[in-house]
């Protein structure tokens, strides 16, 4: 029995050809992740993915720096004829971005700092301390995470009135030093992770030499905890950004509104407008406008850190 450019025995299969061979390694791979097949499938996935999430984003700029004649233009969807900066500059005018920015990054940057250390402490503490009815009191901090902001909210407010503490930061920044505030139990809960999964030789290494349990914490654990202090900072920083509850509750005075409430007032002011006057042609791109400025300094935060933010996942424990 012959077969093409091979020949075989009776009882045997046929031999498969060198170049068969080739063609489905290159297809199939010798592996089932290392084919082209594979690999076409997974890009597919990825470019699908991206595509979600790109395409907001990709059409928040095209509005923006589009002119009245590019908007009422049906046939001009993402190349605008011109580049019209007009929008932003009304966004910036009207959101008075210089001031509110300042304030953004004051109490985005003191809450994520202060989490950082606080949530830190208390972390270390639930994984390493010997520390009476600590079950009970991390039942407590799971409660914190699990009610709903909204129901707390009232007394919080009450209190911050009293102390004369209204239409200040100070209510936000606060309990952040206490390891509270916006998501405070989910940070000690990473922290918790991250310092559990340590080895115990650490410390007893360190106590030998005569460490007491703050220079451990400061000396030994801190250091190896960057990992976690990276996540940590940047979840807290966003979060503490994109806010809107908070700052809404606290904050009634548009003199000290960060970049989220201003995002709110002005969609209300153009609504307003338009049942006054009638709907503008350009009000969708001054919305976008008001969005694009403010992502700009999360987007700007993640594009140099998104390295270390991604070990960090990873070494962390959330990816579990």
């Amino acid at each position: 029995m012959i077969e093409i450019g091979t020949k075989t025995r009776a009882g045997k299969a046929p031999a498969v050809l060198p170049w068969v061979r080739k063609a489905r390694y290159l297809v199939l791979g010798r592996e089932a992740d290392k084919g082209s097949l594979f690999k076409v499938f997974i890009y597919l996935i990825l470019l699908d993915t991206a595509y979600i999430y790109l395409k907001p984003i990709l059409h928040m700029v095209t509005t923006m720096v589009k002119n009245a004649d590019d908007l009422l233009d049906p046939s001009v969807k993402w190349f605008p004829r011109t580049i019209y900066l007009g929008n932003l500059q009304e966004a910036w005018a009207w959101m008075k971005y210089p001031k509110a920015l300042s304030i953004s990054l004051t109490l985005s940057l003191s809450v994520a700092l202060l989490q950082t250390f606080s949530c830190a402490v208390t972390g270390y503490a639930f994984a390493r301390l010997k520390v009476p009815f600590k079950g009970l009191m991390f039942f407590f901090l799971l409660l914190t995470f699990i009610v709903p902001m909204q129901v707390t909210i009232l007394p919080n407010i009450i209190y911050a009135r009293e102390l004369g503490l209204l239409n200040t930061i100070y209510p936000i920044i606060v309990p952040a030093f206490f390891g509270l505030g916006l998501k405070g139990a989910l940070f000690v809960i990473i922290y918790r992770q991250f310092f559990s999964t340590q080895p115990k030789e650490l410390e007893e290494a360190a106590r030998i030499d005569g460490a007491n349990v703050f220079k451990i914490f400061y000396k030994v654990m801190m250091p190896l905890a960057k990992p976690a202090i990276l996540v940590v900072f940047l979840f807290s920083f966003v979060w503490t950004w994109n806010d809107f509850y908070l700052p809404s509750m606290y904050l009634s005075d548009i003199e000290t509104a960060p970049l989220s409430m201003g995002i709110s007032r002005i969609a209300s002011a153009l609504r307003q407008q338009a049942e006054q006057f009638g709907p503008s042609v350009t009000d969708e791109a001054i919305k976008m406008s008001t969005t694009f400025l403010m992502i700009i300094p999360p987007m700007l935060l993640y594009t140099f850190t998104q390295r270390w933010f991604i070990e960090g996942v990873e070494r962390t424990g959330l990816v579990e």
